[in-house]
């Protein structure tokens, strides 16, 4: 899939999911949950949406000739050209559940441990969601990436003056790579979902979705688009 692609499937799964996440003890305080009924405050649900669409692009940091690896030039070049040797290249590792749990965990003992490490996943999530659905100049990649820093930092910003905590952020990010995953796997070209176990899962008799063609452009994205927006209307309409 393209990135956009993933993105909006990323947001739009965290909105059809936040509002389960206040029955789960520790992501909401008590107090919260009372005031907000079912759903997180309206702050919360989207820069949860925008830090799961980030999500659901980080396996792709496999890929170092990706348009995502340019996302803040060259330090998530660096980044990704390690993500790639460590992973095996593109399409292997951080193509499966393993990868997608132990992003979820990771991000849990980092954020837990570490304000410095969750602010620093935000800010990558921010900046990977933003480059996914096309922020930047095209050709211009250092100027795309300078973009991409501004807009992640006034996000950021805003998100901290508004009082978003972050409680969720381990459910959004193992939720966003498991999107990416199951959503490569509906392409022609499948994900091994079981790495280390060798064998790749995709749909049948040549069914996939062809990346970066008609379907995918024409229907796919337009569609993910409108569901994202009808979720986000949805959440945040007065009971």
């Amino acid at each position: 899939m393209m990135g956009h692609s993933h993105a909006l499937s990323g947001a739009a799964v965290w909105l059809a999911v936040a509002p389960a996440l206040v029955a789960l003890p520790g992501v909401v305080s008590p107090e919260l949950a009372t005031l907000t009924g079912p759903i997180l405050t309206p702050s919360e649900l989207v820069a949860g949406a925008v830090v799961c669409a980030g999500a659901a692009m980080l396996p792709d940091l496999d890929h170092p000739s990706a348009t995502i690896a340019q996302t803040f030039g060259p330090a998530t070049w660096l980044l990704s050209k390690g993500v790639n040797a460590i992973s095996g290249g593109h399409r292997h590792a951080t193509h499966s559940l393993l990868f997608a749990v132990a992003a979820g965990l990771g991000t849990y003992f980092l954020s837990e441990r570490y304000s410095v490490a969750r602010d620093i996943l935000v800010v990558l999530m921010i900046g990977l969601a933003l480059r996914a659905v096309g922020i930047g100049v095209p050709g211009k990649t250092i100027t795309s990436a300078v973009v991409n820093i501004v807009l992640t930092a006034a996000l950021y910003l805003t998100f901290l003056m508004l009082g978003v905590t972050y409680s969720w952020i381990a459910f959004a990010i193992g939720i966003g790579c498991l999107v990416h995953v199951i959503g490569d796997c509906l392409t022609e070209r499948g994900c091994p979902v079981l790495w280390p176990i060798k064998g790749r899962w995709l749909l049948p008799f040549d069914i996939g979705i062809k990346t970066g063609k008609t379907f995918e452009k024409q229907i796919l994205g337009p569609a993910l688009s409108i569901l994202v927006l009808a979720l986000l209307c949805l959440r945040l309409m007065p009971a």
